[in-house]
């Protein structure tokens, strides 16, 4: 049996390692793998691949990024604006599902977040063979409890935390640290605990400004002359809108610069010195942690088992350490948020962490 595989969406730690648990178990079968480049653009014609082989991808579990490339723009785009959604054109689906028919490949594996599973399961209603595995920093798909690439993503923005903290307390400044996170804020709010922030701003709970300045003040009071806030890039203040760095063209709005915005504000409210500093794509870059290679190389290791038992339209699943599957349909239908009333948060707040409410 030949199978394809491909990644969508943006780039993520623990992508190899996927690769690394499809390429290992399907040799094991005695099947061929074809890795198409750069996402489903792979897929027109005449097809760009390479058949990954055991040799090849023994050692990529460590790697950060992907050894096949991804895209989170082009003809299978599926996702339009903030929650807009499109159909893949016809003829783009024709052409792919021919390139896949001409190189034998009986079954495709899409890694990638809800619009490049989106494009996924309309693959699989068109009669296209399909499972998924779910991939984003953001670690908002409802349907898993974790997705790869998060535990690398927060240990990120808590050793960014620990610097600033230096930074901080010498100068008695209030350190802004912006990080990835359009509609969840699962990055902000479990890195900013593990670094120590004394504020932490989530799209899920609108904030105030004043909020946070008494904070500082507060902290000012008891002897803490320097403070840290992290803000998500979808963070909003109570009635405003979403601070954008690029309106885009046809695909998501670029979010970016609350960080500055709040940075402004803060120091306008509290008279200290305040400086802002945005992670942007360092958070997706580097080598994967421990948990992120393991668990990428399970959700790999679950995609092939689900060819195997011809259990198409499914994206593999984490729930309760255990890595099972369900619809892709039901995958992409809600976003795992956090919850403003949740343990996490309410754990943030009897410590004495702020969000701005």
């Amino acid at each position: 049996m030949r199978i394809g595989l491909l990644n969508g969406g943006g780039d993520c730690p623990g992508l190899n390692a996927v690769t690394h648990g499809v390429v290992g178990s399907a040799t094991q079968l005695g099947w061929e793998v074809l890795g198409f480049k750069d996402g489903y653009e792979g897929l027109l014609s005449p097809g760009d691949y390479k058949l990954l082989k055991v040799e090849k991808t023994e050692g990529i579990l460590k790697l950060g990024g992907t050894i096949l490339g991804t895209s989170n723009r082009g003809h299978f785009a599926s996702k339009v604006g903030v929650g807009g959604l499109r159909r893949i054109p016809a003829e783009m689906m024709r052409e792919a599902f021919s390139t896949l028919k001409d190189l034998g490949v009986e079954a495709l594996i899409c890694v990638g977040g809800d619009g490049s599973l989106t494009t996924a399961l309309q693959f699989y209603e068109e009669g296209f063979p399909v499972v998924g595995v779910p991939k984003t920093i953001d670690n908002d798909l409802a349907a898993t409890a974790m997705t790869f690439g998060f535990d690398s993503a927060i240990q990120v923005v808590a050793d960014s935390l620990d610097r600033l903290h230096t930074t901080a307390e010498s100068h008695s400044r209030v350190m802004v640290l912006e990080v990835m996170g359009r509609h969840a804020g699962w990055i902000a709010l479990y890195g900013g605990i593990a670094g120590g922030a004394s504020s932490i701003l989530i799209p899920e709970i609108p904030f105030q400004h004043e909020k946070i300045a008494e904070a500082i003040q507060r902290r000012e009071q008891n002897g803490f002359h320097s403070s840290l806030v992290v803000v998500a890039e979808g963070a909003a203040t109570r009635g405003g809108a979403l601070v954008l760095e690029d309106a885009g063209s046809g695909g998501e709005v670029r979010l970016g610069g609350i960080g500055d915005q709040v940075s402004r504000r803060l120091g306008e409210l509290t008279g200290k010195e305040t400086r802002c500093t945005r992670l942007g794509h360092l958070q997706r870059g580097g080598s994967p942690t421990c948990l992120d290679r393991v668990l990428g190389m399970r959700f790999g290791v679950k995609a092939v088992k689900l060819i195997e038992e011809k259990r198409f339209g499914r994206m593999v699943s984490y729930q309760q350490y255990h890595v099972g599957s369900v619809t892709i349909e039901d995958a992409v239908r809600k976003l795992n948020l956090v919850d403003p009333e949740g343990e996490v948060v309410q754990a943030a707040k009897a410590v004495g962490i702020c969000f701005g409410d």
